[in-house]
């Protein structure tokens, strides 16, 4: 049985990665600070401060996979501690051997083929660019890691959030580091189908070190 772990397994995109995980039978445990309020029926959930070198590989001990699902916020809001975090976990996924995946968000994707990316766009959220630009630094430290380390990224639609959950279709696209919209230009995945596409590239991967991008 594969065992997936998720670091931040009770965030929006941890829990969502979860519960497509436990559906598709996987061995999926959730490693955060504290317990949920809702624990998903099949996951087994394990608290550590993930900054502890100890507790950081014990988390990641008889993985298969491991989805990386934390935001710099609070303790990990100072610039540069989330990056720097990361960077203890991929070196620790390389030394176990364990495929590393990163979600990240849209803010680091090209608006267009060549074009600037959102985050740099006259309308992105100030209040949401210094995060944006931590992620984007994490995507280069792992594009610049040694090829030992295998990795993907994954960036959401720019509407995707807790603030609009929307419903599982059980489809979706996959793109490369241009931002993916519709037919109307909306750019949206629901937590469901970004969580199954997340499982999807665990259980068969398509994208072994390199970004790509997740909508419908």
């Amino acid at each position: 049985m594969t065992t997936l772990i998720v670091l931040g397994g009770t965030g929006y995109a941890g829990g969502n990665i979860l519960a497509a995980a436990a559906a598709r039978g996987l061995r999926a445990v959730s490693y955060s600070r504290s317990l949920p309020q809702s624990p998903i029926a099949g996951v087994e959930y394990r608290t550590g401060d993930l900054t502890d070198a100890a507790v950081l590989g014990s988390a990641l001990e008889g993985a298969d996979a491991v989805i990386a699902t934390l935001a710099p916020r609070g303790d990990l809001g100072a610039p540069g501690r989330l990056r720097e975090l990361y960077g203890a976990i991929a070196d620790e996924a390389a030394k176990k051997g364990v495929r590393l995946g990163v979600v990240g968000g849209a803010g680091s994707l090209q608006v267009a083929d060549g074009g600037p990316r959102l985050v740099d766009t006259e309308g992105f959220p100030a209040e949401f660019k210094g995060e944006a630009l931590e992620l984007t630094a994490v995507l280069a430290d792992l594009q610049a890691s040694d090829s030992s380390l295998d990795w993907f990224y994954v960036s959401p639609a720019a509407g995707f959030g807790a603030y609009a959950p929307g419903e599982a279709t059980g489809s979706y696209r996959a793109g490369g580091d241009v931002l993916l919209s519709d037919a109307a230009g909306e750019s949206f995945i629901s937590g469901a189908d970004f969580g199954l596409a997340v499982v999807d590239e665990v259980v068969a991967p398509a994208h072994r070190r390199v970004r790509f991008a997740v909508a419908y």
